[in-house]
């Protein structure tokens, strides 16, 4: 029996609706490898909003980039829609794309939007346990007919940068995130910088720029930052620590030695993705503030980093 895939012509157009979320958009990555795999003289497109255009740029899994509005996506003419971020203006776009073929996750709202309902990841995947973000999204492209395969670690299409002799010895850090839930305080990260300088690493703090810098002022900052160019930064650097937020995932999808800082999200649906990492979580509730600085250094001297 011929699978979705099978029946998208030779050289036809492929869209998929992302929009928005850093991690969520690195997590894309890996299904895209296997579109791309399955099916290379597919034209893919990504949908997805300009501040995470980045993401998808440079990459040989992806072909065009579409900005979120609907004229650009029916230009597109995909034979092909599918929408892997499940809300609500994504289903409509989705339902509206002019695709013969509109695939989305049964299990989300608004699943009307599609004529082609892809299953839980558990069913796809043969699996009772609770699947990472990237299995899930990957799970999508299997079940439209891609083989089944091992599901590859994220990939971000960037070089270090040239003008950066010590990038090879910086540690990144993240000490920021999008809810007080999500972010261990600033001294636990001060503590693990000055720890990271006696390890002779050259400490790189990164941010938006509406983050507060101010108790990192003793160290190289990058408020505010081009993804584009926080791609280069991690792409030549040795080490990432952070909380559980977007950057952690970039820095997975580039190899580096990870240490991610939990607070509620669960890390078997978030945690770094094909890397070399360490999860750090309160365990027995306390929220993330009672992380202790000591077991991130435990973590970091897991990974080989010690002073």
């Amino acid at each position: 029996m011929a699978s979705v895939l099978d029946d998208v012509e030779p050289g036809g157009s492929v869209a998929v609706v992302r929009l928005r979320s850093l991690g969520d958009s690195v997590l894309t990555t890996p299904a895209l490898r296997i579109l791309k795999r399955a099916r290379p003289d597919l034209r893919v497109a990504v949908m997805v909003e300009d501040r995470f255009r980045a993401v998808f740029e440079d990459q040989p899994d992806t072909d065009e980039i579409l900005p979120p509005r609907l004229d650009a996506l029916r230009r597109f003419r995909p034979a092909l829609c599918v929408n892997l971020h499940g809300g609500t203006r994504s289903a409509w776009m989705t339902r509206a794309s002019g695709a013969r073929r509109r695939a989305g996750f049964g299990h989300y709202r608004m699943n009307w939007a599609y004529n082609l309902h892809i299953p839980r990841a558990q069913q796809i995947l043969g699996v009772e346990r609770t699947v990472h973000t990237a299995e899930h999204l990957a799970s999508a492209m299997f079940w439209l007919g891609a083989p089944a395969c091992e599901i590859p670690r994220a990939s971000l299409g960037s070089a270090p940068r040239a003008s950066s002799a010590s990038s090879s010895s910086a540690a990144v850090l993240h000490p920021f995130a999008a809810t007080p839930e999500k972010t261990w305080p600033a001294e636990g990260f001060r503590t693990v910088a000055r720890h990271l300088e006696r390890s002779g690493m050259e400490v790189v703090i990164i941010g938006g720029a509406g983050d507060d810098f101010t108790p990192f002022r003793a160290w190289r900052t990058m408020p505010g930052a081009p993804l584009g160019e926080v791609k280069e930064l991690l792409a030549g650097a040795a080490l990432f620590v952070g909380n559980d937020s977007g950057p952690a995932h970039m820095a997975a999808a580039f190899g580096l030695p990870v240490v991610a800082i939990f607070g509620a999200s669960d890390p078997a649906i978030w945690g770094p993705w094909r890397t070399q990492s360490e999860v750090v979580a309160r365990s027995g509730g306390g929220g993330i503030g009672a992380v202790s600085a000591e077991a991130v250094l435990e973590a970091l001297a897991r990974l080989g980093v010690r002073a």
